[in-house]
C-alpha cells in the first residue's frame, strides 16, 4: 500500500513538473531571450485553462459550455483565443521595460482572474469549472506521457527558434537594444512576436493543467502559483538556457513539495502560516543560488553561428 501511494505520488509530482516546465519555456522565450520582465504569467495561465474547459465540457446552465469537443482540440482553442489577448497585452505594454512592463503585466493577470472570478455565466465564478476529462480515459500515468509528449515538442519548438535567426535577432534586443536598433531590425515587432509566442505557451500550459486536474477556478491562478513559483523555476534553472528551464521546474517543485511536509513539522506559533512559511523557504532557496551560482543550474550557452560546426 505504501508503494502504491508513492506511485501515485510521483505520478501527480511529475504531471505537474511537466505543466510548470512548459510554462517555463514559454517565460524563458519572454525574459530569457528578449529580456521582457512579464509578470502577468498568471493571467494566460487562467486563459489557456478556462477555453480548455468551455470547450471540452459537456452542456450547464451553470457556466458557457456544452461543445465537448475532444481533448487536442480543446488545447488548440485555448492556444487560438491566447493570441488576441496577448497580441493586444503586447501592443498595450509595447514600450515598457522592466519594472513599467512588470507592474503592467501583473495588473493585466488579475484583471483576467477577477474577470473569470465575476462573470459567473462564463465560468461558474468562484465555484469554478467541475469535470474536465483526461483523454481517452487515462489516468494519472497516461497523462503523464501525454504531458512529456508536449514538453518534448514545446522544448523542441522553442530551441528550434532559440537556434534561429529570430532567436539571435531577440538575443541582441536583450544584450543590446540600441545596436539591435541600428541594425534595421524593427524592435517592436520582434519583441511583440516573442510577448505573443511566450504567452501562447503559457495558456498551453493551462489546458493541460485543466485536463490533469479536473476542475478550474480562480483560485488557481493567484500569483504565488501561476506566476512566482514559475520565475523561480526559470532563475534557479538557468535563464536563457531551455534546459535549464525544464530542470529548474523539476528542483523548484520538489522543493516546493518538501517544504509542505516541513512547514507541517514546525508549530504554527513560530511559523504563523504553512504558505508563507513556505514562500519563505522557497525565498531561501533562490537567494543561495542567486549568490552561488548566479546563472542558474544550467547557464545559458550561445548557440554555434552558421558555418562554426564546420570550422
Amino acid at each position: 500500500m505504501e508503494l502504491a501511494g508513492l506511485g501515485a505520488y510521483a505520478l501527480f509530482f511529475l504531471n505537474l513538473v511537466g505543466i510548470y516546465a512548459i510554462m517555463a519555456l514559454g517565460l524563458n522565450m519572454q525574459w530569457g531571450m528578449t529580456g521582457q520582465f512579464n509578470i502577468g504569467i498568471a493571467g494566460f495561465f487562467a486563459v489557456g485553462a478556462y477555453t480548455t474547459a468551455i470547450l471540452t465540457t459537456g452542456p450547464s446552465d451553470n457556466w458557457l459550455g456544452g461543445l465537448n469537443l475532444p481533448f487536442l482540440l480543446g488545447l488548440v482553442g485555448s492556444v487560438i483565443v491566447c493570441l488576441p489577448i496577448a497580441w493586444a497585452v503586447g501592443r498595450i505594454t509595447a514600450r515598457l521595460r522592466t519594472d513599467y512592463l512588470a507592474i503592467a503585466t501583473i495588473g493585466i493577470a488579475e484583471i483576467i482572474r477577477l474577470f473569470f472570478l465575476n462573470e459567473g455565466w462564463l465560468s461558474n465564478g468562484t465555484r469554478g469549472i467541475p469535470g474536465i476529462e483526461k483523454p481517452f480515459g487515462l489516468g494519472n500515468g497516461g497523462y503523464l506521457i501525454v504531458v512529456a509528449a508536449f514538453v518534448g515538442l514545446t522544448w523542441l519548438a522553442v530551441e528550434i527558434a532559440r537556434r534561429s535567426p529570430w532567436g539571435r535577432v531577440l538575443r541582441a534586443i536583450r544584450d543590446n537594444e540600441p545596436a539591435t536598433a541600428a541594425a534595421g531590425k524593427d524592435i517592436a515587432r520582434f519583441r511583440l512576436q516573442a510577448f505573443v509566442v511566450g504567452s501562447c505557451i503559457m495558456a498551453l500550459g493551462g489546458g493541460l493543467y485543466a485536463h490533469f486536474v479536473g476542475f478550474v477556478s480562480p483560485e488557481a491562478f493567484r500569483p504565488l502559483y501561476g506566476t512566482f513559483l514559475v520565475w523561480v523555476m526559470l532563475i534557479a534553472g538557468g535563464s536563457g538556457n531551455n534546459l535549464g528551464a525544464m530542470l529548474g521546474a523539476l528542483v523548484v517543485w520538489l522543493i516546493w513539495s518538501s517544504t509542505e511536509m516541513l512547514a507541517g513539522l514546525v508549530p504554527t506559533a513560530l511559523i504563523g502560516s504553512e504558505s508563507a512559511f513556505r514562500v519563505f523557504l522557497i525565498g531561501i532557496l533562490l537567494q543561495i543560488i542567486l549568490v552561488s551560482r548566479p546563472q542558474g543550474l544550467l547557464p545559458e550557452k550561445r548557440p554555434p553561428m552558421p558555418g562554426e560546426h564546420r570550422r
